[in-house]
């Protein structure tokens, strides 16, 4: 593996939260930008683990909002990999596409209307982490905020072989026809009470869908008033407590899947 100079230092609020998860005594968290590639595309990822760590450890692929690679996804990568994942933050739209204000929804609508695109996005970076040597590969999980929760669920339809599947605060798109059927790995969805993006129709639509797949195991939580984006810290969006305990949702679900 190959690996680009370190990013740079988390802002204040992100650093903060990130200051919340102990790192081991005997850990050496390693934190890096990783280049790949999608189909001829070049994709800049971020890598965090515990190279003290010998075996092979379980994976989190972790996916970004619609600002692309930035604070929040580096601060959750370093967040797992203090708690002993190895945790790939991928890059769902290419190195150097970092959108801002009006630039970050249009750059996101593209793959909104391009599903599939979305999904194989997803696979290139599940791909590029199956395959590091530090990984076991038969245990992975997807997790994803806003943009990233809908890209996560989305490549949960796919059938692909994680075992589970994270979406804080993301988009649930019902399908028509459905294909939850192909879904193999466990969902929980971490949603806010208070969400314009995700009223109560959408999640009942999204429910009655995964009704339909009685094979899949599946969760929905939700945060009483809790908006869009409730767990990016340093914004008027964010909600500490249901930060605090959708993350514990997340440790409690991992645990469980990766046993």
């Amino acid at each position: 593996m190959t690996f680009d100079s370190p990013s740079p230092a988390l802002a204040p609020a992100f650093q903060a939260l990130l200051e919340q998860v102990p790192v081991g005594e005997r850990s050496v968290i390693e934190a890096e930008n990783v280049p790949y590639e999608h189909e001829g595309t070049p994709l800049e990822g971020y890598l965090a683990r515990d190279a003290s760590v010998d075996e092979r450890r379980p994976a989190v692929l972790v996916l970004h909002d619609w600002h692309g690679v930035g604070d929040n996804v580096r601060m959750r990568a370093q967040m797992l990999a203090r708690s002993g994942y190895v945790a790939f933050a991928a890059d769902l739209y290419g190195a150097g596409v970092r959108p801002t204000g009006d630039e970050a929804p249009a750059e996101a609508g593209k793959y909104y209307r391009d599903l599939q695109l979305l999904r194989s996005r997803v696979a290139a970076g599940f791909s590029w982490l199956q395959q590091h040597p530090a990984v076991d590969p038969a245990r992975l999980a997807v997790i994803g905020y806003c943009f990233g929760g809908t890209a996560a669920l989305e490549f949960a339809r796919t059938g692909a072989p994680a075992r589970g599947v994270v979406s804080f605060h993301g988009g649930l798109i019902a399908h028509d026809p459905s294909d939850a059927a192909q879904i193999a790995a466990s969902l929980l969805v971490l949603t806010g009470g208070s969400d314009p993006v995700v009223p109560d129709e959408a999640v009942v639509a999204f429910e009655e869908e995964l009704r339909g797949a009685p094979h899949v195991d599946w969760q929905v939580t939700t945060y009483s008033g809790a908006p869009h984006a409730f767990t990016i810290p340093g914004t008027d969006r964010y909600r500490p407590v249901a930060d605090a305990r959708s993350w514990r949702a997340m440790v409690c679900f991992l645990d469980e899947v990766f046993r």
